[in-house]
């Protein structure tokens, strides 16, 4: 391999992903001062230029890539002269120890909800059971509800075989559509204590019947507050949804979540796992059996749960508003 002089190296300025912005010129002051060194060494400089081109965008280096891969980073720091050859296997050894993997992505969305924080740390703060500042009682509940729409019965064109040894269980890709049911659930977040029940559609009837279902029975009918948390739907949102409730159980409180921001209601945790343990793989042969599956499952979970253990706290969602906060104007400084 070839490496650079450390007296060729410029200076480093850090952009906000940490690259190294020179790189953007297309590694021009890279191409002079190469020397040779002894094989299998790995120099230290030429690692930190191979994890700081990793960190940018290939488009911003001109070419027609979205993601980089190990090979586009070794063939591409080949072509700017940062190495004379390199493999990608020793890309991947050096990128891994900073777990730094540019061929994988995620989706996100930007906090845009100029209350996000105010409102996200009330839900924070109602998982450590404190409101307003104030520790809650034992007559206080907190319950994260939401809805799971479009669930389908899909009946298989032919029977599903069990898993067998060295064999798993095989499902028939074909299938016929059984109609589909709205999942409404709520999840007492303290006391593993699931309601829930399916409906043809979503909306602020079916929502309220859930609510009855819930705020008429003990401990909640006579409780001395039960706090619903819930984002931004149509069947629950906005204050005339919270005094709607209000009117009816004067014992409720409405919290509803910052926009796009369902990963703060733990009843979404549940529908995941709803998801992979009790309807994947799909395979019902009428609604009858869907809601079955979904009202037994509800049961057989409350036996062998557990609250969740929440860590995220009001203090985690400071850093990362400041870090994001931080990632942005450093972006617009660079885009400037």
């Amino acid at each position: 391999m070839m490496r650079l002089r450390s007296d060729s190296v410029p200076g480093v300025k850090l952009s906000a992903c940490g690259a190294n912005a020179f790189l953007n010129s297309d590694c021009t002051a890279l191409k002079n001062g190469l020397g040779r060194v002894a094989p299998g060494f790995s120099p230290p400089d030429l690692i930190v230029h191979i994890k700081a081109l990793a960190c940018e965008l290939p488009v911003t280096h001109q070419l027609p890539l979205s993601r980089w891969s190990t090979a586009d980073l070794a063939r591409y720091a080949h072509q700017c002269g940062l190495v004379a050859s390199i493999s990608g296997s020793a890309v991947w050894r050096w990128l891994h120890e900073d777990a730094i993997w540019p061929w994988r992505f995620r989706f996100w969305i930007f906090p845009r909800d100029p209350q996000f924080a105010t409102k996200a740390g009330r839900i924070l703060d109602l998982y450590e059971r404190i409101w307003n500042q104030c520790p809650l009682g034992d007559d206080e509940f907190i319950l994260s509800a939401d809805e799971k729409t479009s669930i389908q019965a899909r009946q298989r064109r032919h029977r599903t075989y069990p898993a067998q040894p060295g064999s798993p269980m095989k499902v028939e890709h074909e299938y016929k559509r059984c109609g589909a049911w709205a999942y409404l659930a709520a999840l007492d977040v303290h006391r593993v204590k699931l309601f829930g029940r399916c409906e043809p559609k979503t909306g602020i009837a079916p929502f309220d019947r859930q609510v009855d279902q819930v705020m008429t029975q003990p401990p909640y009918n006579d409780a001395k507050r039960v706090f619903w948390i819930v984002d931004s739907g149509s069947s629950h949102r906005g204050p005339k949804a919270a005094a709607r409730l209000q009117d009816r159980y004067k014992n409720l409180l409405l919290v509803h979540g910052p926009v796009h921001a369902s990963w703060l209601n733990q009843i979404e945790i549940y529908f995941s796992i709803v998801q992979r343990k009790a309807l994947t793989p799909n395979d019902f042969p009428s609604l009858t059996e869907l809601e079955q599956r979904l009202l037994n499952f509800q049961t057989y979970y409350e036996q062998i749960a557990k609250p969740f253990e929440w860590k995220f706290t009001r203090r985690h969602l400071n850093e990362l508003l400041s870090k994001i906060k931080k990632v942005s104007r450093d972006q617009h400084q660079l885009a400037a």
